[in-house]
């Protein structure tokens, strides 16, 4: 990947080619959301693809990395409710009990009760599944830091700013509770 020259016209991709077909076969269309939209929704196909491939590098899904996720990303001693980890991967309960078995299974996850309420369960992270999600995100990291290796530091994180805004007006605007989830990694 290399950056576009300054001052010079961008080389149009597949997107420009696309709206300027729909602008040539509905000429009242304002088709400058679909510019912008139609970038995201490719751009995020390639980098689930990208989080695919370093997940399983280090024998890990997408869904199996975001349990894991969640549990490392909440700090010592790694454990949180099936119910914080459906609140935090946004899926079903009856989804999220399946994925914590089978994490069970492969010795990723422990399942007990609490120490103060036995009726409360906790979810722990083993230290072979702090292993692999530790690994896996250092991995993970590397890739996306090459992807964004056309912008500069500024572009980035005035992207990630442009970004972050879009973001909270949907995050707003739909209900937390829903677990209309993609297959993309949120990390």
């Amino acid at each position: 990947m290399s950056r576009q020259p300054s001052g010079s016209a961008p080389t149009p991709d597949v997107v420009d080619h696309i709206t300027r077909a729909w602008s040539d076969q509905l000429p009242g269309l304002d088709v400058e959301p679909m510019a912008v939209f139609s970038r995201l929704y490719r751009l995020a196909d390639h980098i689930g693809d990208v989080r695919a491939q370093a997940f399983a590098r280090h024998d890990l899904t997408v869904w199996q990395f975001d349990v894991l996720a969640a549990l490392r990303r909440a700090g010592e001693p790694f454990e949180l409710t099936p119910g914080q980890l459906v609140t935090q991967t946004r899926v079903s309960s009856g989804t999220m009990t399946n994925r914590i078995d089978r994490l069970v299974e492969r010795g990723l996850v422990d399942r007990r009760g609490s120490v103060g309420d036995r009726r409360i369960v906790l979810v722990r992270l083993t230290p072979t599944g702090r292993s692999a999600v530790d690994a896996a995100v250092t991995d993970l990291v590397a890739h996306e830091r090459e992807l964004l290796a056309p912008l500069s530091t500024a572009d980035s994180h005035e992207l990630a700013g442009l970004l972050r805004r879009l973001l909270e007006e949907f995050e707003r605007s739909s209900p937390p509770s829903v677990p209309a989830r993609s297959t993309l990694s949120e990390v």
